[in-house]
């Protein structure tokens, strides 16, 4: 059965769209619409319920160890007051699940998933954690807010005056209107903004705060449409599309991400092989929107498929990644079928946004 975040009540009242996304009924869009909300976050600011994501806690001597034998990414040298981005992998090199990972203090960790694999990362930590260590799955506790947008620190400041000048860093302890919030200078739009984490049961009340205090600035509430197509502008990969059980770091573009020469990693072996397809980005030369699953041709061949896509509202024209074969992956030119009709793509660098 679906959940609900502790917001379900104001987004009902606020007319939004209910859908189910996650194991959660969650917000698509608010009557605006999503092309309103999309333009309110790239201009001015925007509010998202990401409640539904899961929070993991790992404490204890041994934590740092199993989050580099278990994670891409390298947290040896991640200073207290840091974010770091990496993905949950298996031994065969293919994503879990992609997350941030948040150090509170010496041995003390705060580990950020996806709501849709809560379940799976929990059990996958608790399968596979090693020597001394303390982990929970705390997601029940948390509710958390994104503010996001140009916008978003003149609106925070409003509130508080301890905020996180970095990206990727976060303040702990922070009171908004009497909420003990955690800050983090994180998002997932492209642009600017802040991740806020309170208690379970004072989310309504900081959701009503900072809409109160961001309206008067253009701060709109936004749902998942939103979040998709700022979040696709961004080149920003989403779990169960650019990343999924069968696909690799590698494989995703995520390198940069990736420390093989940890030691101890789970998956150095695996991800040390050539890959067996390649992440691209794609603008649309011919007119129309190549949704996820439409197939990509070069010189007459199906290479590959499209796993997101949709009408850059910033942009004005259609975007989309996918997977091709690492034979045409240096390659310009391709074809999509959108419904039956093939039309023209070219290879582009990703972001196809960048503020």
């Amino acid at each position: 059965m679906d959940k609900h975040t502790p917001l379900f009540a104001e987004h009902e009242a606020l007319g939004a769209t209910m859908v189910p996304f996650g194991g959660f009924i969650m917000p698509i869009q608010y009557p605006k619409g999503i092309l309103t909300e999309h333009k309110a976050v790239r201009e001015k600011a925007g509010l998202f319920d990401v409640s539904h994501m899961g929070e993991l806690t790992l404490k204890g001597p041994d934590a740092l160890a199993n989050l580099n034998r278990l994670i891409s990414n390298d947290f040896t040298d991640l200073e207290i007051g840091k974010v770091r981005y990496g993905i949950l992998v298996r031994a065969d090199g293919t994503a879990v699940d992609d997350l941030l990972v948040y150090k509170r203090n010496v041995e003390d960790y705060l580990i950020v998933v996806n709501a849709s694999n809560t379940d799976k990362d929990d059990a996958y930590f608790q399968a596979n954690l090693k020597g001394h260590y303390a982990y929970a799955n705390a997601s029940a506790d948390y509710g958390q807010i994104a503010l996001q947008g140009p916008m978003a620190e003149f609106i925070l400041r409003l509130l508080t005056d301890r905020i996180p000048e970095a990206y990727y860093s976060f303040i702990e302890n922070v009171t908004i209107s009497g909420i003990s919030t955690l800050v983090s200078r994180t998002g997932y739009t492209g642009e600017d903004g802040f991740e806020l984490y309170c208690a379970a049961k004072d989310t309504v009340k900081l959701w009503k705060v900072l809409l109160e205090t961001g309206a008067p600035y253009g701060l709109e509430p936004c749902g998942l449409g939103a979040r998709d197509t700022l979040r696709l502008e961004a080149g920003m990969p989403l779990y169960g599309h650019e990343l999924n059980d069968e696909t690799t770091p590698i494989e995703a573009g995520l390198k940069f991400f990736t420390k093989l020469e940890k030691p101890d990693f789970i998956a150095t072996e695996a991800l040390s092989q050539s890959p067996k397809k390649r992440r691209i980005g794609l603008r649309l030369i011919d007119r129309g929107i190549a949704r996820e699953g439409s197939d990509i041709y070069f010189n007459g061949q199906c290479i590959g498929k499209v796993t997101s896509g949709t009408m850059s509202p910033t942009l004005g024209q259609g975007i989309a990644m996918g997977y091709v074969s690492p034979e045409v992956f240096s390659e310009t030119l391709f074809e999509l079928d959108v419904r039956g009709r093939r039309l023209k793509a070219e290879k582009v660098k990703l972001p196809f946004y960048k503020k």
